[in-house]
């Protein structure tokens, strides 16, 4: 049966690993989204993720391991500061870019960095260590749609995938942040569930993206792609969903808002509580069919840095 769902008990653990070492792909659950999980020693293995989801290889894949040891096995080169950072963040949502060690095969396109982090879920770990292997794994669903954030999102996007372990909701329901450390100063590459301003306080001083990476070129990190996070209904930000003029959408309209409007999807006005119920409540208005979905743009404070990111992927045309 393709797209199992499975307990993550004892012998779903079992099967899981079992998939892994014969070179295929397992779905999993980790703090921040459903991840689509493969030997990141096997190009074999990670070439069906691509294939999987049809994702371009320009665009790299973030490496899971079970703790900082397997990430500096990963590494050229360790900086201080990816202690400072995995000591206080890991497991977490947290991502790290340090130079690839030379036995670790590219994952995407050609390069010589490697994304990595450890998990901060008991069914992540708990395969993580059963198996033994770093895990190349990007969310588990179709290139440019909304991440899954639930084994049931997981199926309905991906039925091929031979084994899902089911985890429940995930708990941060947005991807990690991801840091670059391969330059004099760590640059953003991704927001995401961590903030900037407790990353501050042991990296110092942090640079931003300076300008959009073009589709097709290769980068370092996931997340970069002018278009991604989107729901099949067409996305549209607006300051007032009240005031927007409706005669030229396509129907039936649904709203997304933090603060109260008849007929409308409420998240909380808390960035992290919103984040965290973002993409369930766009599968929530797929899965009701709308055509169009009118969102309230968030506010323009770093706090909310991560959900307009997300928000202006998934409006990107």
């Amino acid at each position: 049966m393709t797209g199992q769902l499975v307990r993550p008990d004892a012998e779903g653990l079992r099967r899981a690993v079992a998939i892994l070492r014969a070179d295929s792909v397992v779905a999993f659950p980790t703090e921040t989204v459903y991840g689509l999980g493969a030997n990141a020693f096997s190009e074999r293995a990670v070439g069906e993720i691509y294939r999987l989801k049809n994702r371009p290889t320009w665009n790299p894949l973030i490496v899971h391991v079970a703790d900082v040891d397997a990430a500096r096995a990963l590494a050229e080169t360790w900086p201080e500061q990816a202690g400072e950072l995995a000591a206080r963040f890991w497991p977490g949502p947290l991502t790290l870019v340090v130079r690839r060690a030379r036995h670790l095969p590219g994952i995407g396109a050609a390069n010589d960095t490697v994304a990595v982090r450890v998990p901060a879920h008991d069914v992540a770990l708990s395969l993580l260590r059963a198996s033994g292997l770093p895990l190349a794994a990007p969310s588990a669903n179709r290139s440019e749609h909304i991440s899954p954030t639930t084994a049931e999102h997981v199926v309905r996007s991906l039925p091929d995938v031979p084994l899902v372990l089911d985890g429940g909701a995930c708990s941060w329901g947005i991807e990690s942040t991801v840091l670059d450390l391969t330059g004099e100063v760590p640059r953003l590459l991704r927001p995401g569930a961590l903030g900037l301003r407790v990353l501050r306080d042991v990296a110092g001083p942090i640079a931003l993206p300076d300008a959009e990476t073009a589709d097709g070129v290769a980068r370092p990190s996931p997340g970069m792609s002018r278009r991604h996070y989107a729901p099949r209904a067409r996305v549209v930000l607006c300051k007032d969903v009240d005031d927007v003029d409706r005669s030229g959408l396509a129907g039936p309209i649904g709203v997304l808002a933090y603060e109260g409007t008849e007929g409308t999807e409420i998240l909380s006005a808390d960035p992290r509580e919103y984040a965290a119920d973002l993409y369930a409540a766009l599968h929530r208005l797929d899965d009701a069919g709308v055509a169009t979905i009118l969102v309230q743009e968030p506010p323009q404070t770093e706090d909310w840095l991560a959900v307009r990111d997300r928000l202006g992927r998934a409006a990107a045309k």
